[in-house]
């Protein structure tokens, strides 16, 4: 509270004008002096050119700005100068009792470093220099997601027709190339980040020893009962063709489905309806589904046993339909009919009773109770294919339905071993020779519908815009299909997992409710892959039989081979090699020439979830911080609890901290086609034209993501990017001013003992420890945007706006060594320490340029070795913020009632009644009247006259404002509203050409204090 916030005096918003005699933190008229902020004021008149040497003008190298390319280049130049790239390997070998691990999660090797990379990575590279500078040693290996479809896609796309021709291991190959050169891309581009990590041994999934590591911890989930195989419906990409984890979708909100309103009649009533039902006119179950392609597979039709159901007579046709009770009148109306209600019931009611199939004659779909059936949508009634819907496969367990597709084609109704839809998402000729060879959600669902109105069950077709899964490397909508797969059992796992989640910190708190969410409404994870980039699943199939071999001693024998080798031996090897007789031995002395090696591959999610066995130190293997965006709520951080919890019963992270993704200045989605597209190497070193495109360095680039709300969506584009050079613009103004007013001062023999300083400037460093303490405490929160917005209002408010302001005449005009003038440099020299080292984590390229350009301290030169910020407790006297804040209170009165004018010309009487108030402002100026005091350095005014009564004579030209100010003491304790007035005159005495206040006895003649330092030069 600078200004007086509690003042009630006229005027308290006039602050600016104290800067009206002093100017701005920074003049740049006297270049050839290298005068930093503020000096120019003071060398500029004519009628002071003789005392120009005289004045301690501020000294410093340290540039204003970096324009154009020398703010990369200076970036470069302290990277190399200050061992940017040793740092890590020397914290490394500190020896310190405290080890702070950050696990970083693989970012994907396939493309150019993006701003969504740099988010992540200088957020990471923040918390890490922070806990180093407070004396923790770091561990932070960065590491690749090197596997999996988002690479191969690119690799086959690339090569276009030539790569149906390619083989399993050509395609590993190319996709081994591709990955190794987008690694390398990125790496550097991190580093020159200024990112700190062990870049000699970094981690990737495509290393031989992380791929063994995993093929062992597979088995030991196996071996537990936690992995199993099995003939269930997943997510499907006929894009890819390739089974999906639900972390590897993004949703269309604007998909559009053929949504069909389809008949089933009623052959078997139900007991509790069969008086109700019995003789009647035929009765049929009304059912709604948005893909009509699944309705062959149908097994059951589910009501909800909660709800209530009706029997409905058509207006229109006079057929007879149940439907939900809630729904009737809807329905009537998107069916452009009426309907007579003629009996309701309760949904329970409708147990034991079946369905005729549509379309396959004699085939019973029974009616099924449900709880996933509800009635916001539809008719209350679900058709269900249990090979083509989580939901339905729960339903079909329960009742022992079978989860087959049954034919379609009436003399070949019999049971099929697969999937009537295959890889690519074409029916085959098990689905019958209506559907046979067509697409499932193209010609496929054409087919059905027409299938549907032959037999006279289609009711209504209508488009359906919805919100619909489709593949996120393809673009191209998934379907859900039965196959046999991989999967991880959630269920044996998950309550371990939620019990562990709550041991677990989450930046922000709601990140766990999402998570816990996720994880409750996952049903099974399949971990399998119909792909060649990947690692394999080590079991070998029976050439005639569906039967498995895996075994401790077989996936030893993997491991140990692609430890060595990498996984590429289970497609370069011969099978015997693979299966060697000494293991087979081990087992019993199975045939090996029977067992062929699985072609599947592991969930890259899977391949990436097991990081923490390969990469975390210790026994614990136990990370304080997981970091990234929040589409790993579903994704890694997940995978990586589900695989911890089921090798040891705990989670691999302490903490876990969210962030938002990238979009474009409006809060558009970043793409090429918008044009919005910011590339991390043009924004540090621009783009061909520099002009359109100027190129801002690194440290802007991490000054906006510590600044940025990156809790939500985080926006960038050339406005941002100009905000944050600015910002920093007026931080290098700030730091420029405080290393050119300490030039010529050595703290170890120059600082003034705190006692024993102004009291002023006590109170700026009773300001400095408040801000150090609340600094410290934001970066403990991972709260950087917090920690920016505590330093700028520091450097505007405290620095710039009030304490540079005042202090001018004190350092430019007093003695070099004038304990006046050496108290301030000594809460200078604090408040730079304090400042460069709270913004290092953020600005490390700019803190190490300040360290260097410091007129003194010896080596290390480097502010990152040197530790975290240093407070004393003698800095905190609460109680000069009274003395000081009712000062500026009537400061701020005398400033408001002189606008635009220079405080210097004026003289000021304070009056007020003896008291608690006059106690207080009496420690700042102890003489009735004075130039030299502290209070009326506050003031800025020629003199001050302190009071404790009304003067008997006024000037005719006195301006008199009044106040009262609220003394606030021991916490409350003491509190007293003091009243006050402010006397404002002209100055009397005359304008010294050295200092410009107006204290000198003669016109043209030195005042005093400038006659004395003068002379004693």
């Amino acid at each position: 509270m600078r200004w007086g916030l509690r003042s009630r005096g006229p005027g308290a918003a006039a602050v600016a004008v104290a800067r009206s005699r002093w100017g701005p933190p920074w003049s740049p008229r006297l270049p050839p002096v290298r005068a930093a902020s503020g000096a120019g004021d003071l060398a500029a008149s004519p009628d002071r050119g003789r005392y120009r040497d005289t004045v301690l003008l501020p000294r410093t190298a340290f540039p204003m700005r970096l324009p154009g390319r020398r703010q990369p280049d200076t970036e470069l130049e302290i990277q190399q100068k200050c061992g940017f790239s040793e740092l890590y390997s020397w914290q490394r070998e500190r020896k310190v009792k405290t080890e702070f691990c950050l696990h970083d999660g693989p970012p994907y090797a396939n493309g150019d470093p993006h701003v969504g990379h740099a988010l992540n990575k200088i957020l990471k590279d923040i918390a890490n220099r922070y806990h180093m500078m407070r004396g923790s040693k770091i561990h932070f290996v960065p590491g690749w997601d090197c596997h999996g479809l988002p690479i191969e896609i690119k690799v086959l796309s690339e090569l276009g027709g030539k790569a149906q021709n390619l083989s399993v291991m050509e395609i590993r190959e190319k996709a081994r190339s591709f990955a190794q050169a987008a690694i390398e891309k990125q790496k550097s581009a991190f580093i020159r980040w200024g990112i700190m990590a062990d870049w000699n041994n970094c981690y990737y999934t495509f290393d031989g020893k992380y791929e063994a590591k995993q093929l062992r911890l597979f088995y030991q989930m196996y071996d537990k009962g936690l992995v199993y195989r099995s003939y269930k419906p997943v997510f499907w990409s006929p894009s890819s063709r390739t089974a999906l984890a639900e972390a590897e979708l993004e949703y269309n909100p604007e998909h559009a489905s053929r949504s069909v309103y389809v008949t089933f009649p009623l052959r078997t009533p139900p007991l509790k309806l069969a008086s109700l039902l019995d003789g009647a006119a035929p009765v049929s179950v009304l059912v709604w589904t948005t893909q009509p392609w699944t309705v062959p597979a149908n097994q059951a039709v589910c009501y909800s046993p909660q709800s209530r159901y009706a029997v409905v007579k058509c207006s229109t046709s006079g057929d007879r339909y149940i439907v939900a009770a809630d729904k009737v009148t809807s329905l009537a109306s998107t069916l452009d009919t009426t309907f007579e209600v003629i009996s309701t019931f309760s949904g329970i009611d409708l147990e034991g009773g079946a369905c005729g199939h549509p379309l396959i004659p004699d085939k019973v779909s029974p009616l099924l109770p449900a709880t996933h059936v509800t009635v916001a949508q539809g008719t209350g009634l679900v058709h269900t294919a249990p090979a083509h819907g989580m939901e339905d496969y729960g339903v079909a367990a329960q009742h022992s339905l079978p989860v087959v597709l049954l034919c379609t084609w009436p003399s070949l109704f019999i049971l099929q071993d697969d999937c009537s839809v295959d890889e690519g998402g074409i029916f085959t000729a098990a689905a019958g020779p209506e559907l046979e060879s067509k697409a499932v959600l193209e010609e496929g669902t054409d087919e059905v519908i027409k299938m549907l109105q032959s037999v006279k069950s289609l009711l209504k077709e209508e488009t359906l815009i919805h919100s619909y899964p489709y593949d996120w490397r393809t673009k191209q909508p998934v379907i859900i299909r039965a196959s046999k797969q991989w999967f991880v059992k959630i269920s044996d796992i998950k309550p371990a997992a939620q019990e562990a989640l709550k041991t677990v910190k989450f930046i922000p708190a709601t990140a766990l409710n999402t998570m816990a969410d996720m994880l409750e409404r996952r049903p099974y994870w399949c971990i399998s892959r119909q792909r060649a980039w990947g690692v394999p699943i080590p079991v070998f199939h029976h050439r005639a039989r569906d039967e498995c071999l895996i075994s401790s001693q077989t996936v030893e024998h993997i491991a140990k081979l692609v430890e060595q080798h990498g996984s590429d031996v289970w497609w370069t090897l011969p099978p015997e090699q693979l299966l060697p007789k000494e293991v087979l031995s081990q087992l019993g002395g199975p045939d090996g020439l029977e067992y062929l090696p699985g072609q599947d591959i592991l969930d890259i999610w899977f391949d990436s979830g097991t990081s923490w066995s390969c990469v975390l130190p210790g026994a614990e293997q136990r990370a304080d911080l997981y970091l990234e965006g929040r589409d790993q709520l579903g994704g890694w951080f997940q995978s990586s609890l589900l695989t911890s919890i089921a090798a040891r019963k705990k989670a691999p992270f302490r903490t876990v901290m969210v962030h938002g993704f990238t979009l474009g200045e409006k809060g558009e989605k970043m793409s090429k086609s918008l044009g919005n597209v910011l590339d991390p190497d043009v924004i540090i070193s621009g783009g061909q034209d520099q002009i359109a495109e100027p190129p801002y360095g690194v440290d802007v680039l991490r000054w906006w993501v510590a600044a940025s709300n990156i809790f939500t969506e985080v926006t960038l584009g050339p406005s941002a990017l100009s905000a944050a050079r600015d910002d920093i613009n007026k931080l290098r103004n700030t730091l420029r001013f405080l290393l050119g007013n300490v030039a010529g001062f050595t703290p170890e023999t120059d600082s003034v003992p705190v006692d024993s300083m102004y009291l002023i400037d006590q109170y700026m460093l009773h300001l400095l420890q408040g801000l150090a303490s609340k600094v410290t405490d934001a970066y403990k929160q991972y709260d950087f945007g917090k920690v920016v917005r505590l330093l700028q209002a520091f450097y505007t408010r405290e620095l710039s706006n009030f304490y540079f302001s005042i202090i001018k005449d004190r350092l430019y005009c007093e003695k070099e060594d004038d304990p006046k003038r050496r108290s301030c440099q000594t809460a200078l020299a604090q408040i730079l320490d304090v400042l460069v080292r709270a913004f290092a984590p953020i600005l490390p390229h700019l803190a190490e340029e300040v360290f260097q350009h410091l007129p003194y301290g010896t080596e290390p030169k480097s502010v990152f070795r040197t530790g975290w910020i240093s407070t004393s407790s003698i800095w905190k006297k609460p109680g000069l913020e009274e003395a000081v804040e009712s000062a500026c209170a009537m400061r701020d009165s005398f400033l408001g009632s002189i606008p635009g004018r220079n405080a210097a010309e004026y003289e000021v009487t304070i009056v007020i009644e003896p008291g608690l108030l006059f106690e207080i402002i009496e420690m700042l100026q102890a003489e009735e009247t004075s130039s030299a005091s502290q209070l009326s350095e506050l003031t800025m005014a020629s003199q001050c006259t302190l009071l404790a009564q009304e003067p008997r004579q006024r000037p005719a030209d006195v301006t008199e404002l009044a106040g009262t100010f609220l003394i606030d003491l021991e916490g409350g304790d003491i509190r007293e509203e003091c009243s006050y007035k402010v006397l404002v005159t002209r100055a009397t005495k005359e304008k010294c050409p050295r200092c410009w206040r107006h204290t000198a006895e003669l016109a043209g003649a030195l005042c005093p204090r400038c006659a004395g330092v003068v002379g004693g030069a």
